[in-house]
């Protein structure tokens, strides 16, 4: 299995952005070197399309369902029409740079600005003329990192969905249990039997899939 696949996942996908076709096949043969796959878009404009075709416009909440497998992309700061500065902005509003790490290919004069997109969040940069093994050792490791997030999300995804199917009073016990209370002032408080509160408690056990109040409080952490 290769290091960036996940048995759960896709195969791992690594999309070019850059307006010259040499780099891009140059970019594409490499990585197949790597026995990594690719995508070429000569244009940032080319690749919103490809978004747009596949998630929606910005604001649709399409990002939910997207990327599916292991993704970065390399993306040229310098493009005719659309900048890859300014596609990197776009990307960010979307939510998806941690799901699609960017590494950004930068001439020496464009360093200064890569280096503040980093601060904003891109994976790394790397200046042309670049060293062909260091350049894919970073790839395979942003796809890792999507992988990392891919996970992340399908996780929380399984936690909302468990969630969902509590009833109001499952929510109520669950949320006094998280706070620490014991069956009694739960019970006190809800205005229910002790009784009642075990049968809700194990329930929302069960539907959680955890077996103590701790490691349900880490189950929703950040959910």
């Amino acid at each position: 299995m290769d290091a960036n696949s996940h048995p759960h996942l896709g195969l791992p996908m690594v999309y070019l952005v850059d307006d010259e076709d040499v780099v891009r096949d140059a970019l594409g043969w490499l990585l197949r070197t790597r026995r990594l796959l690719s995508e070429g878009f000569s244009s940032a404009e080319a690749f919103e399309a490809m978004l747009n075709a596949r998630i929606g416009p910005p604001g649709t909440g399409g990002t939910a369902s997207w990327p599916v497998a292991p993704s970065c992309l390399l993306l040229d700061v310098r493009m005719p029409g659309t900048s890859g500065l300014v596609l990197f902005e776009r990307l960010i509003e979307r939510g998806l740079l941690s799901l699609m790490p960017v590494i950004f290919l930068t001439g020496h004069g464009d360093v200064p600005t890569a280096v503040a997109a980093v601060k904003r969040g891109a994976f790394d940069f790397v200046e042309k003329p670049f060293s062909d093994n260091a350049l894919v050792d970073r790839v395979e490791q942003a796809l890792q990192a999507s992988t990392d997030a891919l996970l992340r999300r399908r996780d929380e995804t399984s936690v909302r969905r468990r969630l969902a199917d509590l009833t109001d009073r499952e929510r109520d016990v669950m949320q006094l249990v998280i706070d620490g209370l014991a069956n009694k002032l739960i019970a006190d408080q809800l205005n229910i039997s002790v009784r009642t509160v075990e049968v809700h408690r194990a329930r929302v056990f069960e539907k959680m899939d955890v077996k103590s109040a701790v490691e349900l409080a880490n189950l929703l952490r950040g959910i």
